[in-house]
């Protein structure tokens, strides 16, 4: 199939997002097509939230995620933001249910336009973040960076939000550390077998805490909400933080995160539309709207 697709550019408290719709095909948006997409100034993204047909009775779409690199994500909860909000708008409707490769994530849209997403159950073994390794005790593990004596990253928490995470807990100024340099390191670490999101954390009260996030296969990120539901639950597993928390992002934008009783993890957030337009899923050759033109 040559024809173009639409999409909408997107972003999710600056995580940015690229929504397609690929509903009534059955190609896919390949890797060579979101290599050039995120090349291109206009349409850089972090993640491509390609909207298809239901796989499974009882859902509404199958959400394919791509990275930035073209690899495949299992989880983007603000990019799932987006797409209730396109699918709201476009439809009328407010609950949804989607799937992806993490699982099926029901959303709302709430009447103060905020979304919510239920990101599903946290899991903390070993095998299933995964890890190359076992670890009894996923809340810290050994690993770190720097000398052995004086490391400047250490002992992170470990958990899987549909896609792996590690937390780095700091005392101090997130932005004081070279996320940019340790993160290609660290997301490649032999520990991580599917590599892995790398998040820098600082807890400055019982309900509060401001990440920096090192995103597998995107990079340095202005927001990514499964490291920021990977953060919330690992500071309440270890007793930094309540089950309830306001997470804020590089972005300066901030998340409701509540880890429910029943183990669910419920992110609640903004999407923001930017513009959009239409491209080719092969290549990703793409042209904008007239109506978005700047």
């Amino acid at each position: 199939m040559a024809a173009t697709v639409p999409f909408a550019k997107m972003n999710g408290i600056g995580n940015e997002i690229i929504v397609a719709d690929l509903r009534g095909r059955a190609d896919r948006v390949t890797a060579a097509a979101a290599v050039a997409l995120a090349a291109d100034r206009a349409t850089r993204f972090d993640q491509i939230m390609a909207i298809h047909d239901a796989r499974s009775p009882g859902t509404a779409h199958f959400i394919d995620i791509l990275n930035a690199d073209g690899s495949s994500a299992q989880a983007c909860g603000n990019g799932m933001r987006c797409v209730v909000q396109a699918l709201a708008a476009e439809t009328g409707e407010k609950t949804f249910a989607l799937e992806t490769r993490a699982g099926i994530l029901n959303a709302v849209e709430h009447e103060d336009g905020l979304i919510s997403v239920d990101m599903g159950r946290p899991r903390f073994g070993w095998r299933d973040i995964p890890l190359a390794e076992e670890f009894r005790d996923t809340r810290m593990i050994e690993l770190q960076i720097g000398p052995i004596d004086a490391p400047v990253l250490h002992s992170p928490s470990v958990v899987s939000m549909g896609n792996p995470h590690a937390i780095f807990w700091v005392d101090r100024d997130v932005w004081s550390y070279d996320l940019d340099r340790f993160g290609p390191m660290l997301e490649n670490h032999p520990i991580f077998p599917e590599r892995a999101n790398i998040t820098i954390a600082e807890v400055t009260s019982r309900d509060s805490i401001i990440i920096r996030t090192w995103e597998r296969g995107a990079g340095l990120t202005r927001a990514c909400g499964s490291a920021a539901c990977a953060a919330a639950v690992a500071a309440a597993r270890t007793n930094r933080t309540s089950r309830s928390v306001t997470v804020t992002a590089p972005s300066g934008g901030k998340l409701a995160i509540e880890w429910r009783d029943d183990d669910h993890v419920i992110m609640t957030g903004s999407a923001e539309w930017e513009f959009g337009g239409t491209f080719d899923p092969a290549t990703g050759a793409w042209t904008r709207d007239a109506e978005s033109a700047a």
